[in-house]
């Protein structure tokens, strides 16, 4: 799954007109940049949930064939239902087993096959699996502390989440449908044990103002 339906306010004036996944990096959209990985990794169902100016982003993606991948919506219209809800409302489309999930607005070189397989081999009492990065200057405390692949909530030692997961259905068991975010799943999920991760030292950007996604576009410029 994408996460794609967000107003992202911070980005304004870019996202007036346009939803985040669909700014431009490098010359291409994040979203299809993301859609590319995805059929790399050799997934090509892919569900994709709309809010904010949804209709850009299925104008631009259609049924996924130009990508070769089929993509389906989650349409949750405006104002969307945050990370939580909005995969607890695209879980009938998501079907019963382990399934990674993309936030439509991160940047990042970590190989989807590996969490391909992470979601493969995810053992059956843990309920989410997080890729973390070292912490950036826009989040110096981090979020989630990590100890033998298990993570954890105490205050040493954190890292930032990259954007990027795995989920079993049963992490929203008992949930209700609405506006809800995943991070209180998440902790949770965490002091019972249920939540593993692991860090990637590699290319990443949460492309969540103008300034980064300026620095961005510098970094990709400087590899070409």
């Amino acid at each position: 799954m994408i996460l794609a339906a967000g107003r992202g306010e911070r980005m304004r004036p870019h996202t007036d007109v346009s939803p985040k996944p669909l700014i431009r990096v490098g010359g291409r959209s994040l979203i299809e940049r993301h859609l590319d990985n995805l059929r790399h990794a050799g997934i090509t169902d892919i569900v994709v949930n709309l809010g904010w100016l949804g209709e850009r982003i299925r104008e631009t993606l259609g049924d996924g064939s130009r990508f070769s991948v089929s993509v389906r919506y989650s349409e949750e219209g405006w104002p969307a239902l945050e990370s939580g809800g909005g995969i607890l409302h695209a879980l009938p489309l998501l079907g019963r087993d382990p399934f990674l999930v993309v936030n439509g607005d991160v940047y990042s070189d970590f190989p989807l096959a590996a969490l391909v397989q992470r979601a493969r081999a995810l053992p059956a009492e843990v309920h989410a699996h997080l890729v973390l990065v070292p912490n950036p200057a826009h989040n110096p405390r981090g979020d989630f502390a990590l100890e033998r692949g298990r993570i954890g909530n105490r205050e040493e030692g954190r890292h930032t989440f990259s954007g990027l997961s795995v989920h079993r259905p049963e992490l929203f068991a008992g949930c209700s449908s609405g506006h809800f975010p995943l991070l209180p799943l998440w902790r949770a999920a965490a002091d019972a044990g249920r939540l593993s991760g692991e860090v990637h030292g590699g290319a990443w950007s949460d492309v969540g103002t103008p300034e980064r996604l300026e620095d961005l576009q510098r970094s990709l410029a400087g590899e070409s």
